[in-house]
């Protein structure tokens, strides 16, 4: 009963916003458009950007301007959870944030590795939520020129001391700095679970990140093996140290496989191969080549159910979160594939990667 009270009116909120999100027949309806102005006309008269967009001439709105202006809305309605929510609820809240500074913190350190001016980058998008929201001085950040100045800046924060152990390391690489922030921040998410919340929201906040991190355990593992071509003692010290389903001797044997062939037959017998076996959906079996796909199919599918199953908990804000995160990611491919006069059915395809 505490939890049907605590988030009645939050559940009713979000399942209004819900029904405003952009739905897959409208998704093939905009890569089907001509021209990006096509697009910004079309989205102004959904609910979901209706009145955000009321103002703007759609004509003399580009691509990257759209951009920013999607990236904006996940802000806007993240603090419109936030500000219906309750103390409790915004543990959550205030935890999943995290994502979004490290986001920020990630192409600020992209500039730098790539040398390009502050004033060239336009971060105006998240300037209202790190108000609202974080602690971190934005402005300051933008505003260093090298490394050793963006890593001085953040003394005092949480994030300066996974990133100054990096900064020691002889020719670290962006691809380190990244890796550093998003183990600290999955440890994090993972320990502080058990005293945020308890009962079914421990419970679905246990699933849900646990599964994700396995998958993203998995998902790094064949990259190192077919990308980056790491040792085996380079890949264990970037695992996620969670070990939900998968176990740790199916990490190790994974990741010292020395054949595709090895990598693959290992895969079909861990939770995740052996998980949907009688279902016909591509996306839902797990192979080598669909890692991605599966991720996105598994995470997607826990978050529905959750939601679906127990709509007074905190599965229906992550699961709101995560579909209009998605929402912006799929409506950005399809502008560039609209910008570059990409088929339907191509548009659509990658849409479905996503």
């Amino acid at each position: 009963m505490s939890n049907l009270l605590s988030y009645s009116g939050l559940s009713t909120k979000i399942r209004a916003m819900q029904k405003k999100l952009i739905t897959e027949d409208q998704l093939r309806e905009i890569a089907g458009m001509d021209h990006v102005s096509q697009v910004a006309a079309y989205l102004k008269k959904t609910p979901q950007y209706r009145t955000r967009w009321a103002s703007l001439d759609e004509n003399l709105l580009h691509r990257g301007q759209m951009e920013k202006l999607l990236k904006q809305s996940i802000f806007e309605d993240f603090s419109r959870i936030y500000q219906f929510s309750n103390r409790e609820q915004r543990k959550f809240l205030s935890l999943y944030s995290k994502r979004y500074e490290i986001r920020v913190l990630k192409e600020i350190m992209t500039n730098l590795f790539d040398r390009r001016e502050s004033f060239q980058v336009d971060f105006s998008a998240y300037a209202e939520f790190f108000r609202k929201h974080s602690k971190l001085d934005l402005n300051r950040l933008i505003s260093c020129t090298n490394m050793d100045e963006f890593i001085q800046a953040l003394a005092g924060n949480e994030f300066y001391e996974p990133l100054s152990r990096i900064q020691g390391r002889e020719n670290a690489l962006l691809f380190d700095y990244g890796m550093a922030l998003d183990l600290y921040y999955f440890s994090y998410i993972w320990n502080m679970r058990k005293k945020l919340f308890t009962g079914k929201d421990l419970e679905e906040i246990t699933k849900a990140y646990g599964e994700k991190f396995d998958l993203l355990n998995l998902q790094f593992i064949q990259r190192s093996r077919q990308i980056y071509h790491l040792s085996c003692a380079e890949v264990y010290t970037q695992i996620i140290p969670v070990s939900y389903k998968l176990k740790k001797e199916e990490i190790k044997a994974l990741t010292e496989a020395e054949t595709n062939e090895e990598f693959a037959s290992l895969l079909r017998k861990t939770y995740y191969g052996r998980k949907n076996p009688s279902h016909d959906t591509p996306e839902a079996q797990l192979t080598p080549g669909n890692l991605e796909e599966f991720y996105n199919y598994t995470l997607r599918s826990i978050l529905e159910n959750e939601a679906r199953r127990d709509p007074y908990s905190v599965a229906v804000i992550y699961s709101y979160l995560y579909h209009k995160e998605h929402e912006v990611v799929r409506l950005t491919i399809a502008l560039e594939c609209v910008r570059y006069n990409v088929s339907i059915s191509d548009t659509m395809r990658y849409i479905h990667r996503n």
